[in-house]
């Protein structure tokens, strides 16, 4: 079996779906890997190193998308400068592995079942203990998570950690993390060893024990949080009464604070909007927030995704793909999930979709000229299909632990 790796042409995107350590481990399962040139450049990867493994280098874009059976990649088809679409570029009755955000990409959707593609989303890989090496967006959320603070500290015109000095002593910097998912917890802990004071806060209260772990106090509000978690452990979205007194009661705790990250993303919704334009006018001059929910609109009212705006003395910054800004690890970690994944699917050496298993029912959106996930084929209102295997639950039920976004990311 042929896989293959294309360059990813979304701008400012700089991983790379398979590094060269995970060449070998491929060959030893009876796959062969096909990258194309200049495709790891950007996240340090030369094309002489994936040789040195075992892997061929294609400059034929279109001969590497149809010799191969597999495609894997990052971010989402994408249409390059001469207008050429990816999706036509793929064999018909290929496959292809990558972040797809089918929950609001129906056209995708509907073109790569009549492509009769079998389309595998990675955003979708079922959050259980099984599949956890498989896990992208908690891989990559965990890079936002971090990258946020880093962030944060940069344009912050305080330090984050107290200092004994001769000239006296300088406080701390105060840090609220809004959200305790994957990117939220590694944004709390990277803060903390920085030497911040640092705060967090999630609807859900079985994660207090986490936040406090990791040196973080877990900021009280008094809401009702029942129905708060859905069955993976992951944030619901809330009602609009929820969200009103959430964020009258979250005025005080941000004005309190030089450092706001969010991490509020609802896949396939509109992030919920947890800092108001009157949130941010109180808040100390110099402050900082982090939006790491910018892809869907952001947690803050002000956010613009992928831009930085300054309001009443207050930056705000909403990064789209942080992930893509440590592309070495990134695709790292990536490759990992996609390798476990790939060996996951293909038994001797050709893929075997076994769709009474939980993973594969769970990630698969597309096969045999049908878009076959239940959850997609719901939301895009098409018919339940007269037999379908027992699909996983997927983790988007609600706020994912960032840029779980995507992010998030993709990030």
């Amino acid at each position: 079996m042929k896989v293959a790796v294309p360059k990813e042409l979304h701008d400012g995107e700089n991983r790379v779906a398979l590094v060269p350590d995970a060449v070998g481990k491929l060959k030893k399962a009876g796959i062969d890997v096909v990258v194309q040139s200049g495709a790891g450049a950007a996240s340090s990867h030369s094309d002489e190193e994936y040789t040195k493994v075992g892997a061929s280098i294609e400059s034929d874009v279109a001969a590497l998308w149809q010799n191969a059976d597999v495609v894997v990649k990052v971010s989402p088809p994408h249409t390059d400068s001469t207008g050429r679409s990816e999706i036509d570029l793929l064999k018909s009755g290929g496959v292809l592995i990558t972040f797809l955000d089918p929950l609001v990409n129906f056209d995708q959707n509907r073109k790569l079942a009549e492509k009769q593609v079998t389309a595998v989303s990675m955003e979708m890989v079922p959050r259980i203990t099984r599949a956890q090496s498989m896990d992208a967006l908690s891989s990559m959320a965990n890079i936002a998570g971090y990258k946020a603070v880093l962030i944060a500290a940069s344009h912050l015109p305080k330090m984050f950690p107290m200092m004994m000095t001769a000239a006296g002593t300088i406080s701390p910097a105060k840090v609220f993390v809004i959200g305790a998912g994957v990117a939220g917890l590694q944004a709390i802990a990277t803060a903390k060893r920085l030497g911040a004071v640092v705060s967090g806060y999630d609807v859900r209260p079985a994660v207090r024990e986490q936040v406090e772990s990791l040196g973080g106090k877990f900021v009280e509000m008094e809401l009702s949080t029942g129905g708060a978690e859905d069955k993976g452990g992951y944030a619901k979205e809330m009602g609009d009464e929820f969200l009103r007194k959430q964020r009258e009661l979250m005025t005080k705790v941000v004005a309190e604070h030089d450092v706001v990250i969010t991490t509020a993303a609802i896949p396939g919704k509109k992030s919920p909007v947890l800092i108001t334009a009157d949130m941010v006018k109180g808040m100390p001059s110099g402050a900082v927030i982090i939006d790491l929910a910018a892809e869907r609109g952001g947690n803050c009212e002000l956010t613009q995704c992928d831009k930085t705006v300054v309001e009443h003395g207050v930056t705000i910054m909403g990064p789209a793909n942080l992930p893509a800004s440590v592309p070495f690890h990134a695709s790292q970690m990536y490759s990992r999930n996609i390798q476990t994944l790939l060996l996951h699917l293909v038994k001797d050496g050709a893929l075997n979709l076994d769709m009474e298993d939980e993973i594969t029912a769970g990630c698969v959106i597309t096969t045999g000229g049908e878009i076959v996930h239940p959850r997609i084929r719901d939301l895009m209102q098409l018919p339940e299909l007269v037999k379908q295997g027992a699909a996983a639950t997927p983790p988007a039920e609600g706020s994912q632990p960032s840029s779980d976004n995507a992010e998030g990311a993709k990030q």
